[in-house]
C-alpha cells in the first residue's frame, strides 16, 4: 500500500547522467555528524546482539520450542506501539535525550534477562528490549536522513545499515561464545556492562 499510494518518485530531467554515488568525493560530503550517527547505531547494536537470544532465554525458562518465538512477537508489538509516541516526543527535544533514555532501557532489559529465566521475567526483559527499539531505531533513521545530503540519502542509509549489520554479526558471535562458555546470565550481564562502561555510550556529537 505504501509503495502504491505513498511513494512519489522525484522528477528526473531528461538525459540526466547517472553515476555510482560510492566515490571518494561523495563520501567526503557525508559530514562528521552523519558518521557520529553511524557510530551510535553500531554501538547500540554491539550492546544488543541478535533477538534470537531472547527465544533461547525463553526456552531456558521452560517455554516449549513451538511457542518460544512468541517472545519475538511480544517484542515487536511493544516496538511498534512505542515507536510513534517516542518519535513524536523526540521532535520536541534534543535527540541526545531519547537516545540516552533508550540506552538506559536497554541496560535494564539486559539486567532483567540476566536476573532469572522464569517466563514472566523474560517477558519483562523482552518488553523493555522492544521499548528500547521503539525509542532508538526511528530516531536513528531520522538522524541519518537529517545529516546526509538529499542526493546521498540512499548511500547514507546503506552505510548505516552496513555498519550496523557488521556490528550485529560481531556482537552475536561474541554473545554465542559467552552463552556456550559462561551461560546465558553472563551474556546479558556482559551486554549491560558493555553499555555501562561507555563502550556503547554515544560520543560527543561534532
Amino acid at each position: 500500500m505504501l509503495l502504491l499510494f505513498g511513494m512519489r518518485e522525484p522528477a528526473r530531467h531528461a538525459g540526466e547522467k547517472r553515476s555510482n554515488p560510492i566515490r571518494r568525493e561523495n563520501l567526503g560530503r557525508l559530514s562528521g555528524a552523519h558518521w557520529w550517527v553511524v557510530g551510535v547505531g553500531a554501538a547500540f547494536t554491539l550492546a544488543r546482539f541478535s533477538g534470537a537470544f531472547l527465544v533461547l532465554r525463553a526456552q531456558q525458562g521452560g517455554i516449549a520450542l513451538a511457542p518460544a518465538p512468541l517472545m519475538m512477537v511480544a517484542m515487536n508489538v511493544v516496538y511498534a506501539a512505542s515507536a510513534y509516541p517516542f518519535d513524536k516526543l523526540s521532535d520536541r527535544m534534543s535527540h541526545k535525550t531519547p537516545l540516552a533514555l533508550g540506552l538506559i532501557v536497554l541496560i535494564a532489559a539486559d539486567l532483567v534477562l540476566a536476573l532469572h529465566d522464569h517466563w514472566t521475567t523474560v517477558l519483562t526483559g523482552v518488553a523493555l528490549w522492544g521499548a528500547h527499539m521503539g525509542m532508538s531505531q526511528g530516531l536513528l533513521a531520522t538522524m541519518v536522513a537529517d545529516t546526509a545530503p538529499a542526493d546521498l540519502r540512499g548511500t547514507a542509509f546503506g552505510f548505516f545499515n552496513l555498519v550496523s549489520g557488521l556490528a550485529m554479526l560481531t556482537a552475536s558471535v561474541v554473545a554465542g561464545l559467552l552463552w556456550d562458555q559462561l551461560g546465558a546470565a553472563f551474556t546479558f550481564y556482559a551486554g549491560g556492562r558493555l553499555q555501562r562502561h561507555g563502550i556503547a555510550r554515544p560520543a560527543r556529537k561534532p
